[in-house]
């Protein structure tokens, strides 16, 4: 008989049951952690609204050799708390896991002040904390031990989406996954937007494109391998998330061309200077053109545009 799938509250329960450095913290945020205070007891605390001293009892437990596994809303985390997660958590390198929930588009319905469209930016700007952008729930599974466990600071985008495909359990921190290699198009995604770029490229594959599909995983430290190689091997990088272009996968890819003089045109799918029009998902996504057609189109429009079709 098939074993159930572990979900996230059951694997925090696990580490927290064997491992005593465990501990589950947040600021009234428990969308993730619903049923856990009553299962863990005191390793369970809740600051209230106060991401800043969340941030500052989590420090305060790591230096005592704790791992603190923080919860609260991405927008407030990043950067109500910002100083804090540079200072006490970035500077000393502590083991402190902070997990911002309803990142991007995941925020639907809610205006600017809610909207965390620049937290990878952030975070990944800060020495010493990582980043994991799983692009689902099974992704997020699969990568949460490994990410939970590892000696740095790590900032994770928590990511419950239904997935699109069977993701490999083979997850090594700084590694990407390579979903499929093109000739002329590869698409470099991470979080929720991994579904919408999965099925674009399906339609760009029935246009006669040849298209490769990357889930980079985690952006911090980033699978640079994995963008080298697509650079040299297909004529369009096509970065997608839902996230400010300015800091995120555009920058790091661009980065990453650049120190390795390398030579591709990088076309960025992103939010540009404008926060996306507050409602649900679809809707959201419908409005601001990151529906997999919208994608497909601009991609098409723009190998069409520079004639890179032999």
């Amino acid at each position: 008989m098939e074993q159930t799938k572990q979900t996230y509250e059951d694997i925090l329960r696990d580490l927290v049951e064997n491992d005593k450095r465990f501990m589950v913290l947040t600021a009234e945020n428990r969308a993730a952690i619903r049923n856990l205070p009553s299962q863990i007891g005191d390793r369970f605390i809740d600051t209230g609204i106060t991401e800043q001293t969340l941030v500052g009892v989590a420090t305060g437990l790591a230096l005592r050799g704790r791992i603190p596994v923080a919860h609260a809303l991405a927008t407030f985390l990043t950067m109500r708390a910002f100083e804090f997660i540079r200072t006490d958590v970035g500077i000393s390198g502590l083991p402190v896991k902070l997990v911002g929930g309803f990142s991007g588009f995941l925020s639907e319905a809610n205006g600017p002040t809610h909207q965390a469209i620049e937290d990878v930016s952030i975070m990944r700007g800060i020495p010493n904390v990582n980043v994991f952008c799983p692009a689902d729930e099974d992704d997020m599974l699969i990568g949460l031990r490994k990410v939970l466990k590892s000696p740095s600071p790590f900032y994770i985008r928590y990511n419950n989406a239904k997935p699109v495909m069977k993701h490999s359990k083979d997850f090594e921190i700084g590694k990407a996954e390579v979903i499929a290699e093109g000739n002329d198009i590869t698409l470099l995604v991470y979080g929720y937007m991994f579904g919408e770029a999965y099925k674009a490229r399906d339609i760009l594959e029935m246009a006669g494109y040849s298209t490769g599909l990357v889930n980079m995983r985690t952006l911090k430290p980033v699978d640079e391998e994995v963008i080298l190689r697509a650079a040299e091997r297909t004529e369009l990088l096509v970065t997608i998330e839902d996230h400010f272009v300015t800091g995120g996968l555009y920058s790091i890819v661009c980065e990453a061309i650049v120190r390795n003089n390398h030579k591709v045109e990088v076309m960025p799918v992103a939010l540009q200077d404008a926060w996306f029009k507050p409602a649900l998902i679809q809707d959201v996504l419908e409005f601001e053109g990151f529906t997999a057609d919208a994608i497909a189109d601009r991609i098409t429009g723009r190998m069409k545009q520079h004639d890179y079709r032999k």
